[in-house]
């Protein structure tokens, strides 16, 4: 399993309350609910690391 870091986060108590249910909905740790929301945002946007491939073939509009 690749390293994790550990970072501190301060967040809305709102937005953390609406995180927690979400991630006790689909049966995730509140932890892994923010990962996966922010992978999903990432390839959305086409910043994730699978993507930076396509996103470097929009930035040049070719081959990368």
């Amino acid at each position: 399993m690749a390293e994790r870091k550990s970072f501190l986060l301060r967040i809305d108590p709102a937005v953390l309350d609406a995180l927690q249910k979400w991630a006790s909905d689909d049966l995730r740790s509140l932890n892994g609910q923010i990962e996966f929301v922010l992978r999903r945002a990432l390839q959305q946007e086409g910043r994730g690391p699978a993507s930076e491939g396509a996103a470097k073939k929009r930035k040049t509009g070719g081959d990368a």
